[in-house]
């Protein structure tokens, strides 16, 4: 892009979509060994920011070591005579798409769980600074959201900053969420949906409804319903409801519709309310993911930033690998921790009625949201380890899945029975309405019979004479 001459890598649209492996990275900002990490859009008064002002705090990209992880709090401050503080989150969510743009650098997730990798070969040619990055942020901003007038950015890497302004940042987070909660599915026409992430994902668009967040967790309806009507021809559009299919699933006509034109026909239903059959697809920046335990027919969630192994034996970036990517997989469904609060949370499936594992960091965060008959039935890392563990603790605690188990074992017991009888009586093995019977020179016929026999031997004549 001729606007970048004075920024040392390319810039442009081709550069989505690029991963950067750990050995060729120079340095990782963020990411899973960071516990503390953030990116921030805040709206504020003319008078209050200074147009192009970028500035850092702590160590700048050259005076990282090589191969090393950093802490990162990104802000950006941004005014305008049309801005309000609902659009923070959709100008927050473009700091991932414009990231993106640079060659040599790789920017994940969003919110507090940002991951960034800047290449070696970009490094090499002179990205080592976040002046370049923030100049880059400067103009895509200006230039593709006229409504900002001024705009400022801060880099913080320094860790006793970025410890002071974490919590600030995920109160910020908290207040936007729970300004959509309450609105309802049924209640609006509209739909939103999210392509941000199809540089990864090319067959995923993230459907966005009041009573289901976006996967990354960082828009919600009002969010998408902001982002469209000030760029209708952006990554975030609106889409026409349409008709109610299937109500306990969440499949809707005009969702269908576009998703199917959206992903060139890859994917042509979705179901917004379960994790099996047409589950909502996903990119890789969902906050966590939904597995299903078929040893106890019930489903475990795990976030992100979990560092063990879940109930299953399995850490979440391999859980991670079998949903992401636009995959519609039986069992698997990536998802927002907002989505985990919602009286929609896979509903289908049973809601909070089917979990039955999730780290004890995600248990706190929504305690308040899962219902109190349950909330202690659930397990977590401190207390189940493995599947057998886990299926003694809901014995224990009596979970629901367990009524479940006692009810088809029930069935299976029946039907045992009911074989068990039916072997105890000779079968009908023959019925016909006219049967001819040749036997000592005599024709019966037995009419509308039913013959039984516990045994059935069929000889042919010619090996009867044979024998003889």
């Amino acid at each position: 892009m001729s606007m970048f001459k004075d920024i040392p890598v390319e810039v442009g649209v081709i550069y989505e979509g690029e991963r950067i492996r750990r050995k060729n990275m120079q340095v990782e900002l963020g990411g899973p060994s960071m516990k503390e990490k953030f990116e921030l859009a805040k709206v504020k008064p003319l008078t209050e920011i200074e147009d192009g002002k970028i500035t850092i705090i702590g160590p700048d990209i050259k005076d990282m070591i090589e191969g090393k992880a950093y802490p990162l709090g990104l802000i950006v401050e941004v005014a305008g005579s049309s801005l309000d503080q609902q659009l923070e989150g959709v100008i927050e969510r473009r700091i991932h798409g414009y990231m993106n743009y640079i060659e040599g650098l790789m920017h994940l997730n969003q919110r507090y769980d940002i991951w960034i990798r800047i290449g070696k070969k970009a490094f090499q040619k002179g990205l080592n600074s976040f002046q370049y990055i923030g100049k880059v942020l400067y103009t895509l901003f200006k230039s593709e959201l006229n409504i900002i007038e001024k705009i400022q950015i801060t880099f913080i890497t320094d860790p006793i900053k970025i410890q002071e302004l974490h919590p600030q940042a995920l109160q910020d987070y908290e207040t936007r969420d729970a300004r959509a909660r309450g609105l309802k599915d049924e209640e609006v026409d509209k739909f939103y949906g999210c392509m941000l992430c199809q540089s990864f994902a090319p067959s995923h668009v993230c459907v966005i409804s009041p009573q289901r967040y976006s996967n990354c967790g960082a828009i919600s309806w009002f969010d998408g319903r902001a982002s469209a009507s000030i760029d209708p021809k952006g990554p975030i559009f609106a889409i026409e409801r349409g008709e109610l299919i299937n109500a306990e699933k969440g499949e809707y006509a005009g969702v269908n519709e576009v998703v199917k034109k959206k992903t060139l026909g890859d994917v042509e239903q979705v179901w917004l309310y379960t994790a099996f059959d047409h589950p909502h697809t996903s990119c890789g920046c969902f906050e966590a993911v939904a597995f299903y335990i078929p040893e106890v027919d019930g489903f475990g969630l795990v976030n992100r930033s979990f560092k063990g192994t879940t109930v299953n034996g399995l850490p979440f970036s391999t859980l991670a690998d079998s949903t992401a990517g636009g995959r519609q997989i039986d069992g698997f469904h990536g998802l927002s921790i907002e989505y985990m609060r919602s009286p929609k949370f896979l509903d289908a499936d049973g809601g909070w009625n089917r979990i039955v594992w999730l780290p004890k960091e995600i248990k706190d965060r929504v305690k308040d949201f899962i219902p109190n008959e349950v909330v202690e039935k659930i397990a977590t890392e401190e207390s189940v380890q493995d599947i057998d563990s886990l299926k003694t603790f809901l014995k224990e605690k009596n979970h629901p899945i367990v009524a479940k188990w006692q009810k088809e074992i029930l069935e299976v017991e029946r039907e045992t029975n009911m074989e068990s009888s039916r072997e105890d009586l000779a079968m009908p093995v023959l019925s016909a309405s006219t049967l001819p019977i040749t036997a000592g020179g005599f024709k019966i016929i037995l009419k509308d019979a039913k013959i039984y026999a516990n045994k059935v031997i069929i000889k042919t004549i010619k090996n009867e004479k044979t024998k003889k």
